[in-house]
């Protein structure tokens, strides 16, 4: 099946490896994001500027791919935030920044595609993180803005099967900005990314490939058995014992 998708935030990082996946996949891609059209992003794709975050304007994102591409078959939840404080520096402003994107964002994406999956049935693809699931220091709204969206995608999963299927993907550290922001809170960042890259089994982070390739296979007729699930891409970093291997 060649998907015609809505990839949210898919100009940089995670996004961006998503739509290329797609692309390369067959599907017809409309992406979205606060800012220009990036430069070097395909002539094939579709963009819209729009804050997802902002009522009214996912379910103007929605519209644009009904007419763009003439329906959805899937959706990528992708746009994203992160804050790197604690709660109690944390002001009502930055609350509003993370949830809104985070939250109220993916949840308004996902309200408005469900209608136009219900009779041709689809796939709505979040990405989470292993945040959800295990907290990052000083990123507590993050943390509980990903766990968020792993519970709001297990209840899609449930309510709105067996037309839609609903899951999640959980990135552990993946070499963006966003992770290197992340680090830089460290007393010190070098060493804090060295003990990082010491605890993944795989010997690496991830890049946004490594999770650009998990959607595509959730996408795919490959996954038709698996919903509600958060399917973690993470190197084995959650696995593993917090003792640093370099010490045995």
């Amino acid at each position: 099946m060649k998907h015609r998708a809505i990839v949210t935030g898919g100009g940089r990082g995670i996004g961006r490896a998503i739509v290329d996946r797609l692309c390369a996949d067959g599907a017809q891609v409309l992406t979205c994001g606060r800012g220009e059209r990036p430069a070097d992003l395909p002539t094939d794709v579709r963009w819209v500027r729009a804050d997802i975050a902002v009522p009214g304007q996912a379910e103007d994102v929605v519209r644009w791919a009904v007419a763009e591409l003439g329906g959805i078959s899937l959706l990528v939840n992708n746009a994203g935030v992160q804050i790197e404080k604690s709660i109690s520096d944390s002001t009502d402003e930055d609350w509003d920044l993370v949830v809104d994107t985070n939250c109220r964002g993916v949840f308004a994406m996902c309200r408005a595609a469900l209608p136009q999956m219900a009779e041709q049935g689809g796939v709505i693809i979040n990405i989470g993180s292993i945040s959800g699931n295990v907290s990052d220091p000083s990123m507590p709204l993050y943390n509980a803005s990903k766990a968020f969206v792993h519970s709001l995608t297990r209840s899609i999963a449930i309510d709105h099967g067996p037309l839609v299927r609903c899951n999640a993907v959980s990135p552990g550290w993946i070499a963006t900005g966003m992770a290197d922001d992340a680090f830089a809170v460290a007393a010190d960042p070098l060493a804090a990314k060295a003990d990082g890259l010491a605890r993944h089994p795989a010997g690496r982070l991830g890049t946004p490939q490594d999770v650009a390739h998990v959607v595509a296979w959730l996408a795919s007729a490959d996954a038709a058995f698996v919903t509600g699930q958060c399917i973690t891409v993470d190197g084995g970093l959650t696995a593993a014992s917090p003792l640093n291997p370099y010490l045995f």
